[in-house]
């Protein structure tokens, strides 16, 4: 069975007001002091880690096999950053955006600054919190050929994290602002079929060599192979709202990239579909997420989120049932669709008074639901 891992980033926020507050090196210098974190059973604390800017942190789980160890990791780690930040009268909120309007603080360290001095606004102010997961691959090859496969269902992925529907002080209209706000990035977006790593490789060169973007870091594709773990790293998604919704979009990426490495193997050949098309089916989940029409990923035109979730079971369900993930992934896209996923219950939680303070408060409470609850999360 495939490892899989998450990253997330993770919105640091006053207690009382919502407003996103620059406290990440007070955070990271308290855990450099903590000698013995822990995650409550004798292992190791959760990786914890600056971003772009103060207002942010990085939590990263181990590579894991099970959805259950994956889900108390990911716990673990909001729990982590909550637990360095409170005493700073500030908690960790899983938001992609911030409701509230902010100016970011960028993180005092020597890329950041260059990136601050030469992408003006686009760097200053993008604020975004992601969800990337990574998958282990057995080869480049095999990652590149996952790479071509995958791509026609990332939008679909991006459809179901969906949550930043208010940024600014104001409900954008999007289900996915995030993803926007992210795509003033250069080099960010789908691309077209690679077909072999020196493609690959060429691809990336390219793009570093015409000096628009540092470092080959600066490759922001929607997926892409890790320069420096052996895994896929995709990058789509929002932070989701719900850990377990998380855990549901790891399950589901692990088993796209089994059944294109399998496709890979019997040679089946990847979608033609340009990456024009896959630019709009990316924006049209970002403008709707669970609650509208989205175009089929397998080929292109325009359908409903149902019948793209159905695809999507039939395309991965015997990797899911191999991985014994089909379960899960069944009752988490009930859930998710259900409630509009974190667009969804970010909206609902605006509706009761109007408040975008209450989104906040409520996005705090649902990050941590499960940290509070008692249950043994490697069994859910």
């Amino acid at each position: 069975m495939r490892t899989f891992g998450v990253e997330e980033e993770l919105l640091l926020v006053d207690e009382h007001t919502g407003a996103p507050r620059a406290v990440a090196p007070q955070a990271l210098a308290a855990a450099a002091g903590d000698d013995e974190p822990g995650r409550g059973h004798g292992e190791a604390a959760p990786e914890v880690a600056a971003e772009i800017h103060q207002e942010m942190l990085e939590t990263q789980t181990r590579p894991l096999t099970s959805t259950g160890d994956l889900l108390a990791d990911i716990v673990a780690g909001r729990e982590r950053a909550d637990q360095l930040v409170r005493p700073l009268g500030v908690r960790a909120a899983a938001l992609a955006m911030s409701p509230l309007p902010v100016q970011p603080h960028p993180t005092e360290k020597e890329r950041y600054g260059e990136m601050m001095r030469r992408y003006g606004a686009t760097a200053h102010k993008t604020l975004v919190c992601g969800c990337h997961v990574h998958v282990g691959i057995a080869s480049r090859e095999e990652g590149v050929a996952v790479l071509d496969r995958i791509r026609t269902w990332l939008p679909v992925i991006l459809a179901l994290s969906a949550n930043s529907p208010f940024a600014d002080g104001a409900d954008t209209g999007y289900a996915s602002f995030r993803f926007l706000t992210w795509h003033q990035w250069q080099s960010a977006g789908p691309t077209e079929v690679f077909g072999s790593v020196e493609e690959y490789d060429r691809f990336e060169r390219v793009l570093v060599d015409t000096g628009v973007i540092l470092d080959y870091g600066m490759v922001y594709l929607d997926a892409r192979l890790s320069h420096k773990q052996p895994t896929v790293e995709v990058r789509i998604a929002d932070v989701c709202l719900d850990a377990r919704d998380a855990v549901v979009l790891a399950a589901i990426i692990r088993a796209l990239v089994d059944t294109a490495a399998e496709e890979w193997h019997v040679g089946v050949q990847p979608s033609d579909l340009p990456s024009a098309a896959l630019r709009l089916a990316g924006w049209q989940a970002a403008l709707t997420g669970t609650q509208g029409r989205l175009p089929h990923p397998q080929h292109g035109a325009g359908a409903s989120i149902a019948d793209a979730l159905d695809a999507l079971l039939a395309h991965i369900g015997a990797a899911l049932e191999a991985n014994g993930d089909l379960e899960l992934v069944r009752d988490g896209l009930e859930r998710i669709v259900a409630a509009g996923g974190g667009a969804g219950r970010q909206r609902a939680a605006f509706a009761v008074r109007g408040s975008l303070e209450d989104v906040v408060s409520a996005a705090v409470d649902a990050t941590h639901e499960l940290s509070r609850s008692g249950d043994d999360l490697s069994v859910l």
